[in-house]
């Protein structure tokens, strides 16, 4: 058997579809994924032996734009998923799609007669029959009842507005008839949640299977691990792909914060090219790490919430101060607070002084979770039966 996996989006997606395709292999069956041409995804795919076919725009490219077109990009990323998953899915038995709203994926499925399959690693965008349509899971609404149905109504409303006219034009040039809502089409109506259920428990229906987590054996660099030998365990900080989304002046901020309680910090660069304010030696910047390793020998984990890190910070017993910006994050800054695993800061352009204190509340957390670590071997057990 052989799986076409795809995604749009920033490292977090693409790692747990690498996770995936490992435990597929494992089972005997083959896996490609199809995922943005980034430098960093084409090395981790690399590495994992996972074959990469590029798709769409550099991820990097557009979130260091000042300001992306909306409607460009969505026009470019299903013209991209229309002309090259379809070559893909010629030779493969099921297609399961991720990411930036994976509009054209389930329609290169339906030409090829083989199952679609959408998978999210949160709950963000995701109707619940408990709360109004609208009201997104973990996201507290003001708004009552009626104005709920009504935003639920708008964002369908967006979205066919914009991917709507890209779809129907590739749809139409294969003769397949048009759909009403784009977004539902792309949701079905029983995605696959990829989270950990302790994490992110939910009753909306939906197929389970854990955290797609790929195993990362790698050892730090000996730099770095020179750098923890060398006195207590030091405070890290990094927000991953994040670019124009980092806080304003974060690298100072959390260093001042950091060192305000005595820690040394690990500075991760990241996107935002995060880099020590001064020469002193309690600062370390690292690049591409792994951070299942290095989580393991922190004091806490500061990041900016995203479901990879968040998930391989608490299977690390590391309590986390998550500073969320946009997406989901505020669900996980939500749900790290509720489970005692660490704290949330209020405000996403924190200060030396706020970060300081939140710092103070996760430092005191004593709780820790069980993450399940086989979820990636689970999912690939119910895809094989689906495409059987």
């Amino acid at each position: 058997m052989r799986f076409l996996l795809t995604t749009w989006g920033s490292r977090g997606d693409v790692e747990p579809l690498a996770g995936l395709a490992v435990a597929l292999r494992e089972l005997g069956a083959d896996a490609v994924v199809c995922a943005p041409p980034d430098g960093d995804f084409a090395a981790l795919l690399e590495r994992t032996g996972v074959p990469h076919v590029p798709l769409g725009p550099s991820v990097r490219s557009v979130v260091t734009r000042e300001r992306p077109d909306p409607f460009a990009l969505a026009d470019e990323l299903v013209t991209a998923r229309f002309t090259t998953l379809t070559e893909v899915a010629a030779d493969c038995d099921a297609v399961v799609a991720q990411g930036l709203l994976p509009a054209g994926a389930r329609d290169v499925a339906e030409q090829a007669g083989i199952p679609y399959v959408y998978a999210c690693y949160h709950l963000h965008g995701l109707p619940s029959p408990h709360t109004p349509p609208g009201a997104r899971p973990g996201t507290p609404s003001p708004a009552g009842e009626t104005d709920n149905r009504v935003l639920w109504r708008h964002d369908a409303e967006r979205v066919n507005a914009l991917y709507g006219p890209a779809l129907h034009r590739h749809r139409d040039a294969l003769g397949l008839p048009p759909v009403a809502n784009v977004r539902d089409h792309v949701f079905t109506d029983r995605p696959w949640l990829a989270a950990d259920p302790v994490l992110c428990p939910t009753d909306l229906d939906v197929v389970r299977s854990g955290a797609w987590v790929l195993t990362d054996d790698r050892p730090l660099p000996a730099r770095l691990a020179q750098f923890l030998d060398a006195g207590e365990p030091p405070v890290y900080v990094g927000f991953g792909s994040m670019a124009a989304h980092a806080p304003a002046d974060i690298a100072r901020v959390a260093t001042e914060a950091v060192r305000a309680h005595g820690r040394r910090i690990v500075l991760g660069s990241g996107w935002a090219g995060l880099t020590s304010i001064d020469d002193a030696e309690d600062c370390f910047v690292v690049g591409e790490v792994n951070h299942q390793a290095l989580f393991r020998r922190v004091a806490a984990v500061v990041h900016h919430g995203g479901a990879g890190t968040t998930t391989t910070a608490a299977r690390a017993g590391a309590p986390q101060v998550i500073v969320p910006r946009i997406a989901d994050q505020p669900y996980w800054a939500e749900r790290v607070t509720e489970l005692g695993i660490g704290a949330a800061h209020p405000d996403p352009v924190p200060t030396t002084e706020s970060l300081s204190a939140v710092l103070t509340r996760a430092f005191a957390a004593t709780s820790r979770v069980e993450i399940r670590t086989d979820g990636a071997a689970v999912a690939a057990k119910q895809l094989i039966e689906l495409a059987g």
